[in-house]
């Protein structure tokens, strides 16, 4: 396990941010479902796409579908008369709900080419004709390349209304922020210096006399104090809204973002450093096998040299008593 004041410190700044976010994202949705930013934010991009601003031609024919809006009537006439206004379309939906509002004639591709050349927004109706020229006669062909215009068109929607989501949720997380207190810069300078109060009530607490139990007192409730939340006395000065606006703009990466750091730094804790293996002895058998075979080789060698001297001595005291007799040649001795 690892005992760092750092990862500590970064865990308690993770967690702190992750909980923020996830207040924040929650608060977040359930103000777009309230409202509807999403089903009007769809509105405003299909009356961009189709130059309906006022919601008077083709963009009020396509709510009026039943494959775009099948929970209404399709009786609108304006803006305000379209209910339950959807959220998201199915691209292949538009576009067959676009080909059967335009056309006068279901079925008659040819027909079609002449209800959009009497569209009257010059622009819509250059587009429309490219696509019904590409298609070659193939409904099918013509589906796909409006699908595709719709796709693109909505990617350009859902990047405005993400840029505004990022601002709400600035401006949520800011709130959150100052009621709470949650100071990005006091939280690291109070889990910064827990662990050195820690070890100075360990200390005072082995050493207690009648003067250290005030400054005892003292250590143990700023330990026990949150890092977070007002306490007497208030203190709001610049430092407090540089923490307060450091807290906002790290919510914004988002709930999983956090907690997904959050559980890399708690495994990191828990792991610890790696063991060396490379200076771990030998098993104690084969040690036991290795010194036995050390000790015996040398007794072997001074035995056998003792018998073999014993051996030439013999011989040499042969050679003295009898001249006949062959002396050991120095070649043929061990």
């Amino acid at each position: 396990m690892i005992n760092s004041t750092v990862l500590e410190v970064a865990i308690g700044l993770v967690f702190c941010y992750a909980f923020v976010a996830l207040i924040v994202s929650s608060i977040n949705e359930a103000i777009a479902s309230a409202l509807k930013l999403r089903s009007k934010n769809l509105l405003e991009g299909i009356k961009s796409l189709l130059n309906d601003h006022q919601l008077e031609g083709l963009a009020l024919n396509l709510y009026n579908h039943a494959l775009v809006n099948p929970r209404a009537p399709g009786t609108a006439i304006t803006a305000k008369d379209i209910k339950n206004k959807p959220s998201y379309i199915e691209p292949k939906n538009f576009a067959i709900s676009l080909i059967e509002s335009i056309q006068t004639t279901p079925g008659n591709f040819k027909q079609l080419g002449e209800d959009i050349n009497a569209i009257q927004d010059a622009q819509l109706r250059l587009l429309l004709q490219g696509m019904y020229t590409r298609a070659s006669g193939d409904i099918d062909n013509l589906q796909t390349q409006l699908s595709a215009w719709f796709d693109a068109g909505m990617d350009r929607v859902s990047g405005d209304y993400k840029r505004q989501s990022q601002l709400f949720c600035f401006l949520i997380a800011l709130v959150i922020s100052v009621v709470l207190n949650v100071d990005s810069i006091h939280l690291f300078k109070t889990l910064w210096e827990h662990p050195a109060i820690a070890l100075q009530i360990t200390t005072l607490q082995s050493n207690a006399n009648a003067d250290g139990i005030d400054q005892l007192n003292q250590l143990s409730e700023k330990l026990m104090g949150l890092p977070i939340g007002w306490q007497a006395p208030y203190n709001v000065g610049p430092t407090a809204f540089a923490g307060w606006l450091i807290t906002a703009s790290a919510a914004l990466f988002g709930a999983p973002f956090w907690f997904d750091l959050l559980q890399k730094l708690v495994r990191l804790r828990g792991t610890g450093v790696k063991p060396d293996r490379s200076n771990q002895a030998e098993p104690l058998v084969k040690s036991g096998i290795a010194t036995s075979n050390a000790v015996s080789q040398p007794v072997q060698s001074t035995e056998l040299a003792d018998e073999r001297n014993a051996i030439v001595a013999l011989h040499s005291e042969r050679n003295k008593e009898d001249e006949s007799y062959r002396p050991v040649q120095p070649e043929e001795r061990w």
